[in-house]
């Protein structure tokens, strides 16, 4: 497919009620959906205009059965998932479900050695190449790490998919790190907060306007959970909890009526933050 290995390449939510998901998306995000379903598994995938850009399925019964929960997540494109998957044994993280040929391609969902879950893709087959900038509707603009340590963490990636560190305009930001894939920023890593209880990777959608965004969230049953708040180049960022239960995130613009109205709000969570969070990860422009 001519991806280039160490790159997200594709999106999946697995959740517990899959037409609800698919209304919720199709609303909050803009996406279309169609049925992609093969004789062994039912799945939808989600379209930013003609382009596919993630997936959503049921989330199984032996997953349920183990404790997991609705959530999204991120497929790194490898030349080889058995390799990968063993070398991430090696490197201290865990292996949940083996590779495996899947109706995407040749599958692993793994962990890393501080648990934070996601999965490697060798060969996909969804037929969409993920955009080089990080702007375009309806596609993932960033990814970002919420670590138990994220020096530690940034370690192991480094050594399993060659990401490199990418210092901002006013130098390195020791809350905050930036990481770029071949040679594109494409993403952050910090430690997380005690109110997360596990590490996890969060997922940025793009969006047009970010307050038009947030209120349908709200209408279609989920939750703004912090946000909207500013990053440094002008995007707008919202945390948020899709009615199953799964964590996602939006990034856009504002207009300026809203800006004014939420001014005080914007210090208060400036302050509260430190600096901590998205409010380092745009200060440079990503590489392309």
């Amino acid at each position: 497919m001519g991806r280039r290995p160490g790159r997200f390449a594709w999106y999946e939510l697995m959740t517990t009620d899959v037409a609800a998901a698919r209304a919720f998306y199709s609303n909050v995000v803009g996406w279309g959906a169609r049925d992609a379903s093969t004789t062994e598994l039912a799945y939808t995938l989600f379209s930013a205009g003609n382009t596919a850009v993630s997936g959503l399925m049921a989330l199984p019964e032996e997953a349920r059965r183990m404790g997991a929960t609705p959530r999204w997540m991120g497929y790194v494109g490898v030349d080889n998932a058995d390799a990968t998957s063993d070398r991430i044994k090696r490197l201290g993280g865990a292996v949940h479900v083996p590779p495996t040929d899947s109706n995407i391609g040749r599958i692993s969902v793994v962990a890393d050695p501080q648990t934070a879950i996601l999965a490697l893709v060798e060969g996909l087959k969804t037929g969409s190449e993920q955009p080089a900038e990080l702007d375009q509707p309806g596609h993932v603009g960033w990814h970002e790490l919420l670590a138990a340590d994220w020096a530690k963490a940034f370690g192991f990636y480094a050594e399993l998919f060659g990401w490199q560190k990418v210092e901002t305009e006013s130098g390195p930001v020791d809350a905050y790190q930036l990481f770029s894939a071949d040679g594109q920023t494409i993403g952050g890593m910090f430690t997380k907060r005690p109110v997360e209880p596990i590490p996890y990777w969060l997922f940025y959608f793009n969006v047009g306007d970010i307050d038009a965004a947030a209120e349908r969230v709200k209408r279609g049953g989920g939750q703004v959970f912090e946000g909207p708040f500013v990053v440094p180049e002008g995007s707008w960022i919202a945390r948020c909890i899709d009615p199953q239960g799964a964590i996602f995130a939006l990034q856009g613009k504002r207009s300026r009526d809203a800006i004014a109205k939420d001014a005080a709000a914007e210090v208060g969570w400036s302050t509260e933050w430190s600096g901590i969070s998205s409010r380092g990860k745009l200060t440079t422009k990503p590489r392309g």
